[in-house]
């Protein structure tokens, strides 16, 4: 049995899908990796630490504008 090759240009299609196969799957975890490291939850949870904190009475309404606008 004959197997035609297109003159054996086949294997360069077949390489180049893999490569942007490959590229995409590392691109992809790269970007939720990111996503889950991302510093703007930190920042969030820091403000949510501060609101608690006034509610408490551990700090006032003027060290939580301070401490707001320092992490804004």
């Amino acid at each position: 049995m004959m197997f035609n090759y297109d003159g054996g240009g086949s294997w360069l299609w077949m390489g180049s899908m893999m490569l942007l196969f490959w590229g995409g799957v590392i691109l992809l975890a790269i970007w939720i990796i990111h996503t889950m490291t991302s510093s703007r939850h930190a920042g969030d949870s820091a403000i949510e630490t501060l609101r608690r904190r006034m509610a408490a009475g551990e700090i006032s309404a003027e060290e939580f504008e301070r401490t707001r606008k320092a992490l804004g």
